[in-house]
């Protein structure tokens, strides 16, 4: 329980539908400038939150430390993908580690059937595969399924989301028929441990980060600017670059050998991106081409595409036509309708 309107819902639901259910809060960094920020989740304000809304369902509540392995996990995850010039997403990290790897094997060491969570999504259980379907909610403008791809039939099995087939506007009238107070609490939307002064400071903060200025070049490799260090840039970002000549440029590539970004008047554009950390729902993973619709980020559009296993578990996905490039770090998921077949991390090599 984070503290906001759909994990307290999700608590409802499931006591109303006869289990017995136990709260859990996550303290997972400590809260400092973060506290400040209204967009935000897991700080004490919502521990208390969550701690509140638990009394009012008459459920235990319980808050489990994870600062160390959050640290581990999630921050330093997030750096080092900066650091290496890629712009990870840590709320990948952090379900696949945090939720759905510790703390789903904490509540079922403690004996728990199941852990459940308020995510937009659902687990469907198919008689005839003899497998648990990870599925898209049924609200399309709230799916959260881009960030389960990860899960796999061991973990599936023992996942409850009450929310699955809800809209969010359903969320809130139960939430404020129970009279809980989080039913108007603004969305969380920003990082959680990053605090007012931007990822920036974090990564200045870690002792481990240069932001050393170096030049912007063109495709014919001529001097058009100075960029501030590489860590504020990412593939395909177009503004805020600091090229010194008129018109629309977008980043097309970043080399940290050489601390240089390059731009073109285009975005750059391919044909196929290669993943890393690559895994399925299914228990049995495929061994030849799949023809998928693929999601190249949250809340983006499904584009057909052929994912091709490669050794070691990676995969080449090969696009039906040419894509604006994703930037390393980030998730390319693969869906076959409104079933999640997997998917993984973009990795960063050239084609």
């Amino acid at each position: 329980m984070s503290g906001g309107v759909d994990s307290s819902v999700a608590a409802a639901l499931l006591k109303k539908q006869g289990y017995r259910v136990i709260g859990v809060g996550l303290k997972l960094f400590d809260a400092g400038a973060v506290e400040e920020r209204p967009n935000v989740c897991c700080g004490l304000r919502d521990l208390d939150d969550a701690r509140r809304v638990a009394q009012v369902l008459s459920i235990p509540f319980y808050v489990l430390n994870l600062k160390g392995i959050f640290r581990k996990a999630v921050i330093d995850y997030f750096i080092d993908g900066y650091l290496q010039g890629e712009t990870p997403n840590p709320c990948l990290a952090c379900n696949r580690i945090i939720k759905f790897e510790v703390l789903l094997e904490r509540c079922l060491a403690l004996g728990a059937d199941f852990l459940a969570t308020g995510h937009y999504a659902r687990v469907v259980y198919d008689p005839g595969r003899a497998e648990f379907l990870l599925m898209k909610g049924l609200d399309a403008r709230k799916d959260q399924s881009y960030f389960l791809y990860m899960l796999e039939q061991d973990k599936l099995s023992r996942l409850l989301f009450p929310l699955g087939e809800m809209a969010k506007e359903t969320t809130r009238r139960i939430a404020a028929t129970l009279n809980l107070r989080v039913h108007d609490k603004r969305e969380s939307q920003d990082l959680c441990f990053v605090g007012k002064a931007g990822y920036a400071a974090l990564l200045a903060e870690s002792g481990r980060a240069e932001f050393r200025p170096g030049p912007i070049l063109n495709g014919r490799g001529e001097v058009v600017g100075v960029h501030r260090g590489l860590p504020f840039y990412t593939l395909g970002q177009r503004r805020g670059l600091g090229v010194s000549r008129p018109g629309r440029w977008y980043v097309v590539d970043m080399d940290p050998s050489r601390n240089a970004i390059t731009v073109n008047t285009e975005p750059r554009r391919e044909n196929r991106v290669f993943l890393r950390e690559v895994s399925y729902t299914s228990r049995v993973s495929p061994s030849g081409e799949l023809e998928v619709e693929v999601v190249t980020r949250y809340r983006g559009k499904e584009i057909p595409a052929v994912p091709v296993p490669l050794s070691g578990g990676s995969a080449m996905v090969r696009f039906k036509h040419p894509q604006e490039v994703v930037a390393p770090g980030q998730a390319v998921v693969f869906y076959r309708g409104d079933e999640v077949i997997g998917g993984g991390i973009v990795e960063r090599r050239r084609v």
